[in-house]
């Protein structure tokens, strides 16, 4: 099979450099790159550029968009038939492209997504994040694996999909924020079959900060009621879960003066992560820094959604974002 790799940029011409040297170990190699520079102040021109003799590159500049618009752009000027999509933040496993293609020779799907991994070289703060986007204390475990929904949904940091499905539902649409919840629901509705390939995973650095890893889970949340009024029934109990958490802390917290006994529940749930990854990381430091990030991924994704539920389906404000109006915060 042939693949058109399509990543959307957005000033970061490091980790774009890290993901092209990372395409160009893979053990098979019939694929082009197609980089989407979205209206950036920090292009990566040169990077691509020094790609060119080991990879089909091409490199375009466009007017900031956002993610879901960009993926759009690349794809209108791919010549395979098969479109993959990878956030600029991902390195890829030596491996992927062969078992990628192995797969879907064996049992073609529409679409597919692949989880994500955490390197040893990553900083402290991304292992902690990367523990927290996929712990049962934060997510339920659930994140990334198929058993957990009915159908599986895949996640843009790491999608396949075909081009005649992904012309056939128009691809991304404009929604700001959870564009890729969005392009799965709407595949799904289409009935293409989806899958989930895990031996396909990337690696996958997320946000660098805790401060930047809250803009982005708070947007979540708030994508969470978008996608609700998108596409109702899409909304389950599973995704309130932080706003109760978030409910249920300031309560505790509110009547801790009067009742010191209920500061256990705090206690216990930070000591339940540091124990946790611990014995997934190997770390102390991780661990320690694991508390921090799962603490930010509840509140941080419970208040977006709370401020949604108020702004958008009791004061029926349009769509929204809590922080700055660039699409890559």
């Amino acid at each position: 099979m042939h693949f058109s790799v399509i990543i959307p940029l957005y000033n970061r011409p490091e980790e774009v450099n890290e993901l092209l040297s990372s395409l160009c170990e893979q053990t098979v190699g019939e694929f082009e790159v197609i980089i989407v520079e979205d209206g950036s102040s920090r292009k990566s021109d040169e990077v691509a550029e020094k790609y060119r003799d080991r990879l089909d590159i091409t490199y375009f500049y466009k007017t900031n968009s956002g993610p879901g618009l960009s993926r759009n752009a690349g794809a209108e000027r791919a010549k395979y038939d098969y479109l993959i999509f990878f956030d600029s933040d991902c390195i890829i496993p030596p491996h992927y492209m062969e078992t990628v293609t192995r797969t879907l020779t064996e049992n073609f799907t529409d679409a597919y997504g692949g989880p994500d991994a955490a390197l040893p070289s990553f900083t402290t703060a991304q292992k902690a994040i990367n523990y927290s986007m996929t712990s049962f204390f934060t997510t339920g475990g659930i994140r990334g694996k198929k058993q957990s929904m009915d159908r599986f949904h895949p996640r843009s940091f790491n999608l396949g999909v075909s081009r005649a499905a992904f012309n056939a539902i128009g691809g991304y649409g404009t929604m700001r924020f959870g564009e890729d919840i969005d392009f799965s629901l709407r595949l799904l509705k289409a009935d293409f079959r989806t899958a989930l390939i895990p031996e396909a995973y990337v690696y996958h650095k997320r946000r660098s900060t805790f401060r930047q890893f809250f803009k982005q889970v708070h947007n979540s949340g708030i994508a969470r009621i978008n996608l609700h009024l998108s596409h109702p029934g899409s909304l389950k109990s599973v995704h309130a879960l932080p706003a109760l958490f978030v409910i249920a802390m300031a309560v505790i917290f509110l009547f801790s003066p009067l009742y010191p006994a209920l500061l256990v529940v705090p206690v216990l749930y930070s000591l339940a992560i540091c124990i946790d990854s611990l014995r997934l990381q190997k770390s102390l430091k991780v661990a320690c820094y694991s508390i921090a990030a799962a603490w930010i991924q509840t509140t941080g994704y419970g208040t977006g959604f709370l401020s949604a539920v108020w702004r958008r389906l009791i004061l029926k404000q349009p769509e929204f974002s809590a922080f700055d109006k660039k699409f890559y915060n």
